[in-house]
């Protein structure tokens, strides 16, 4: 629990100052990604941002290692009411009501999944899955990525579109949420090696490289990387980053427990809590609107007309 709440802390954080960063970069694109790179990296702000993602990276490790992964995702979902309460005192931006109901959704999500952990330790009485056949694993992931990849090239036209209501960031957030949640299963596996790399380094090296872990995560860094930071620059990071989290952590928590054999909690009682407290946070995704309010239209101050000076009278001779 406490390696989870932590690891929502770096991502907030993370994703608020790459935000700030971000908005005062000239406008970046998905179609220059050397270029976009290139600006990101020359802002220590940014950079910033970088290092307490990749911090909360490490944390998500640890807690793979310890939590089943239904549980895990639906206490990482929490992670968004630190992230709306950090861009609205950090960034300024405003949220709607119906994302302020999401808050309160989220916390009572977040308390029946704690309620539905076993007692005398978080997850000892549950199995955590360490591992899963290579070949179901690339038949959730590959066509995932694709359908990331191709939601996003389409949202991209769209948005190009003229006389179209400004986005307020769900496509690209689904787009690469299901990134993200490939990237989940990745660490999910990549923590079920750890404790053969500490006994026997090599050989576990070796199984770790023969598996399609590290590859999935090198290919959903650098195409999240590169779509996410196009996306946040142009969209509220209150609105896209709840998106990609609830969708990255649904995605993970449905097939990533089928994938890895974990099983749900066999207490009725618990397990209505633990499916409860998912469902509750997928509220979260059908809360937000799809499209921001246009700003009204500006109307310029009228000039002032000099009233006509009236003609001087004629002196009558």
């Amino acid at each position: 629990m406490a390696a989870a709440l932590l690891a929502n802390a770096l991502y907030s954080t993370g994703f608020v100052l790459e935000k700030r960063a971000l908005a005062r970069l000239p406008a970046v694109s998905v179609r220059e990604p050397v270029r976009l790179l290139w600006l990101v990296l020359r802002s220590p702000l940014w950079i910033g941002g970088a290092l307490a993602l990749a911090a909360g990276f490490g944390a998500q490790l640890a807690v793979y290692r310890t939590l089943p992964i239904a549980a895990a995702q639906a206490i990482f979902v929490s992670g968004l009411v630190l992230l709306l309460l950090l861009s609205s005192r950090v960034l300024g931006e405003e949220t709607s009501g119906r994302e302020r109901y999401a808050i309160g959704a989220i916390l009572l999500a977040l308390l029946m999944v704690v309620l539905s952990l076993p007692h005398g330790g978080a997850g000892a009485a549950e199995a955590v899955g360490a591992g899963a056949p290579a070949g179901v694993i690339l038949l959730v992931c590959v066509p995932t990525l694709a359908a990331g990849l191709g939601l996003y090239a389409v949202t991209e036209r769209r948005a190009g579109r003229r006389h179209r209501m400004p986005t307020a960031g769900v496509e690209y957030g689904v787009a690469v949420g299901l990134l993200y949640g490939v990237s989940s299963l990745a660490i999910k596996g990549v923590s079920g090696h750890l404790p053969d790399l500490a006994r026997a380094p090599g050989g576990a090296l070796l199984g770790l490289l023969g598996s399609p872990y590290p590859y999935l995560l090198l290919c959903t860094g650098v195409f999240g990387l590169i779509m996410s930071q196009a996306a946040l620059q142009r969209c509220r990071a209150s609105l896209i980053v709840p998106v990609c989290t609830t969708v990255s952590c649904v995605f993970t928590a449905v097939l990533g427990t089928l994938a890895f054999g974990e099983a749900l909690p066999g207490d009725p009682v618990r397990l209505a809590l633990r499916v409860g407290g998912t469902v509750l946070a997928v509220s979260v995704l059908l809360a937000m609107p799809k499209h921001d309010s246009p700003p009204g239209p500006v109307v310029p101050d009228r000039p002032v007309v000099p009233s006509p000076t009236p003609p001087c009278p004629t002196a009558r001779s």
